[in-house]
């Protein structure tokens, strides 16, 4: 175990409760350390249910194709805890190194001296203070849940706050009501800090607006103000500035047209300007691991079918699961094959409203446990969850195991496409085992 791994596991006993909402004590800790998130570069903050990272991914790519320094902050990781921090650097940022956090976090265990606090504020509160450290242009800022009490949100004065597209989810923390996760994540809104709005159903919509009027943020609506638009395979952005016609953006899906619109409308938002060329690079060269991410080599892909595609998302919510359909559904018109589903998920996930949209395209659903986290489905009741929604089910120990009985049933049938989805976690752990890490 390296060093910033057994001081993770050591600051979990600082506060028994998983998550508890709130910014008394990372503002208590801020104080101790000096106020560093007071000393950061300019922040586009980024709130939403589905799409926060890969918006967050378009607009890295293309500030950094503009020639700026970029700092991100997202949750949650994939295989290790560094992802989390990638620090600006010239020619395009990294992950936080080894040593740098392993010093950063100690020196904010030091200063918390055993208070009360949570593992992720404690982790913001050092991330706070690396990307003080670190001169950058920009600051992309994704909350880990909600945004009103999330431990980023002592941010005060944003460039811009972003509401990326708003659904059920965490509803155990956020409230039960899509309205009232519309409430919660509208807190990142801040006075005169433009607010750049995804597209939203006018439930939401109304609640967002409402919440804008309530502290005097200037909005900017998709569909509105501006438009992000699929045409023949490219990127249609249109907003007061006239019209942009751009490549189709690298990551696969028609919904990473909304994202990549959402990242193009917040950066004007904020200020920032990039060229057409820097979005055109942006748009092509974006990469976001395991958000539908092509396998084609590793160490699992070696026990799929020869020639089959092989699919990962860390999709987990209903939202996702039908932006994930969607994009299925486009690939099968285009090149049919019989779709597998390779799933787990945790058990604070609906799997039943996930695999829903799957029921007319999936032929067969393969239920596996979810690494690292003792809160997953067992797959026999997700098996259960799938086949109460139509879908033909049995279980598997692990990913390889599934895939080598697709393998052993498709050696003399028709080549097929494989999704693995349903929990980041295990998104993460079948990069882990495939050999390639995200960079």
């Amino acid at each position: 175990m390296d060093r910033s791994s057994a001081i993770l596991q050591r600051l979990l006993a600082l506060h028994p409760r998983r998550i508890d909402l709130a910014l008394d004590r990372i503002e208590h800790l801020m104080a101790r350390l000096g106020w560093p998130h007071l000393a950061l570069p300019p922040v586009i903050h980024v709130t939403g249910t589905n799409g926060k990272g890969s918006t967050t991914a378009f607009m890295r790519a293309m500030l950094e194709a503009d020639g700026h320094a970029v700092h991100v902050y997202a949750s949650p990781h994939l295989v290790r805890f560094h992802e989390r921090i990638r620090l600006a650097a010239p020619g395009g940022g990294s992950f936080v190194n080894e040593d740098e956090l392993a010093d950063t976090l100690t020196a904010a265990e030091r200063a918390n001296d055993g208070g009360p606090i949570t593992q992720y504020e404690i982790t913001t509160a050092a991330a706070f203070m690396l990307f003080a450290r670190h001169p950058a242009d920009v600051l992309l800022l994704e909350v880990g849940l909600g945004g009103r009490l999330d431990a980023t949100n002592i941010v005060r004065d944003p460039a811009a706050a972003v509401l990326t597209p708003i659904s059920l989810d965490h509803e155990s923390f956020l409230g039960d009501r899509v309205e009232d996760i519309a409430g919660e994540k509208a807190g990142i809104l801040k006075p005169r800090a433009p607010g750049v709005i995804a597209p939203q159903t006018e439930s939401v919509l109304r609640v967002i607006e409402r919440k804008a009027a309530e502290v005097d943020a200037p909005l900017t609506i998709a569909n509105q103000d501006w438009i992000a638009l699929p045409e023949r395979g490219r990127l249609v952005y249109q907003d007061e500035r006239g019209l942009l016609d751009l490549p189709g953006p690298r990551l696969p899906g028609r919904h990473q047209f909304t994202n990549a619109g959402t990242a193009i409308a917040a950066l004007r938002a904020a200020g920032f300007d990039p060229s057409v060329e820097a979005l055109e690079t942006g748009l092509t060269t974006v990469d976001w691991p395991a958000r539908l991410q092509a396998l084609v080599n590793g160490n699992l892909v070696q026990h799929a079918p020869r020639g089959a595609e092989l699919w990962l998302d860390g999709a987990h919510n209903a939202g996702a699961g039908a932006a994930i359909a969607e994009t299925m559904a486009d690939l099968e018109e285009r090149d049919p094959k019989p779709l597998m589903l390779i799933t787990g998920m945790v058990s604070t996930k609906s799997a039943e409203d996930f695999l829903r949209p799957f029921a007319s395209l999936a032929s067969r659903v393969l239920c596996v446990p979810v690494p690292g986290t003792d809160a997953g489905w067992p797959p026999e009741d997700l098996a259960a969850a799938a086949r109460s929604v139509g879908l033909p089910a049995d279980t598997y120990d692990d990913v390889a195991s599934a895939l080598d009985s697709i393998r052993l049933d498709h050696d003399a049938a028709p080549t097929p496409r494989i999704l693995i989805c349903g929990s980041l976690y295990l998104a993460g752990a079948t990069l882990a085992a495939n050999g390639t890490l995200p960079t």
